[in-house]
């Protein structure tokens, strides 16, 4: 009796054969063939161009397996994107090609810049060479082409007479370059540029710092100047205004007005001959007369001054007699503008010991009549004129006065710079 626990197992068949066993007969009989036969057969048949695998001694009953479908399944996905590889391949070729061509571009541009400061530099006869910015991308095609779109040169402390010019910027377009090659560049044509010119209030400040005097906008044409000016061992308040002019087409003028030299509180010194000018007593000073009752004194006891002042000499001798009167004309407002308007480089001329008396030091009062408009004029002066380029014209335009400086725009036509056009 079997347990009930025992399992017969049967070996495994290959179901092909035991279809083949349903088989009446061999299937190159001559008998009909049935449904069955037709699909085994159709199911052997060889594809065309295909090797027999089964010729010879090797034409052996492989012992069945089942289809792998999954490895099947993945060769055709590799196939699928064999290309990608190589398409990205090219990409990174094309863009390390485009970065190196870039990259040679910057570097011919960055040559071709120094070069060309180091020949303006020579040319101009310039302290120190420009800062050039040629534009257009790319470089090197221009060069070929013998031609640059646009090119801009920034030249610092030019020499112009008695000051320095901060900067001088000019860009110019559609520059013709002269040349034997890429590489050999003799000169360039320049036919027109357009550009600016800075007159530093601070490089005024420095280079006309001997007087201590500082500059600073006023107005969209007007330069006023502050400081000290010493004279004769004295420092003296200066102020004055300066009217900015284009001057030509090459250069910029000054108009100096308003010049004014304060002694203290004393005196204020203003040059030239009209009444209004030379040394004048300060309000302050002339009001002081009516408590200094000997320097009061002194002055109502020169008649020549006393004529000037325009008071009667009955009030006069009675204020020399009596103080309370003296103290009541020295006090009025007439008395005080009417000293103001004395000219005390005459008074000392006549009484050197007047001034004295006022607070005046002789030397003072020998060096102020020198101190005429044109020297003042001259220390003042912020004139200049832009060096003359060794071909074309250069010429000034508009002149305005900003916050930094005295600004001036510029143009040029017709520049050769080197070559031998």
């Amino acid at each position: 009796m079997r347990s009930p626990h025992h399992i017969t197992t049967h070996p495994y068949t290959n179901p092909y054969e035991e279809l083949g066993r349903l088989d009446d007969g061999p299937l190159d009989g001559p008998t009909d063939d049935g449904p069955l036969d037709e699909f085994l057969r159709e199911g052997i048949r060889e594809e065309p161009g295909e090797p027999d695998e089964r010729d010879g001694a090797e034409a052996q009953d492989d012992p069945w397996a089942p289809p792998n479908h999954r490895r099947n399944g993945r060769r055709r996905r590799r196939g699928r994107f064999a290309g990608l590889p190589l398409a990205m391949k090219a990409v990174v070729g094309v863009l390390v090609l485009a970065a190196f061509l870039t990259l040679a571009d910057r570097w011919a541009l960055l040559y071709a810049e120094r070069r060309a400061a180091d020949t303006l530099k020579d040319r101009l006869h310039l302290a120190a060479a420009p800062e050039v910015q040629i534009d257009g991308f790319p470089f090197l095609t221009q060069l070929v082409d013998e031609r640059l779109d646009s090119v801009k040169v920034t030249v610092p402390d030019v020499a112009a007479d008695r000051v320095s010019l901060a900067q001088v910027t000019a860009t110019a377009r559609d520059v013709r370059l002269d040349t034997d090659g890429p590489t050999s560049v003799r000169g360039a044509d320049v036919p027109h540029l357009e550009g600016d010119v800075l007159l530093s209030f601070a490089d005024l400040n420095r280079e006309l710092g001997a007087s201590q005097v500082t500059f600073t906008g006023e107005g969209h044409d007007r330069v006023r100047a502050r400081g000290t000016l010493p004279v004769a061992g004295h420092d003296l308040d200066l102020r004055a205004e300066a009217r900015i002019v284009r001057n030509g087409d090459r250069g910029i003028a000054t108009h100096i007005g308003g010049m004014r030299l304060d002694i203290g509180d004393l005196a204020t010194y203003r040059p030239g001959a009209r009444t209004s000018q030379g040394l004048h007593l300060s309000r302050k000073s002339a009001a002081r007369l009516a408590h200094e009752t000997r320097k009061a004194k002194a002055l109502l006891s020169i008649p020549s001054v006393v004529r000037r002042l325009g008071v009667p000499d009955s009030v006069v001798r009675a204020a020399l007699r009596n103080e309370s009167r003296l103290t009541e004309l020295t006090g009025t407002p007439r008395f005080i503008h009417q000293a103001m308007r004395l000219n005390l480089i005459d008074l000392a001329l006549e009484h050197p010991q007047l001034l004295a008396l006022l607070g005046f030091d002789p030397a003072l009062l020998d060096a102020l009549p020198r101190l005429t408009r044109p020297v003042l004029a001259d220390q003042l002066s912020l004139g200049f004129r832009l060096p003359e380029p060794p071909s074309g014209q250069v010429r000034l335009r508009d002149v305005r006065v900003e916050e930094d400086g005295i600004r001036v725009r510029l143009e040029g036509t017709g520049l050769v710079i080197g070559g031998s056009r």
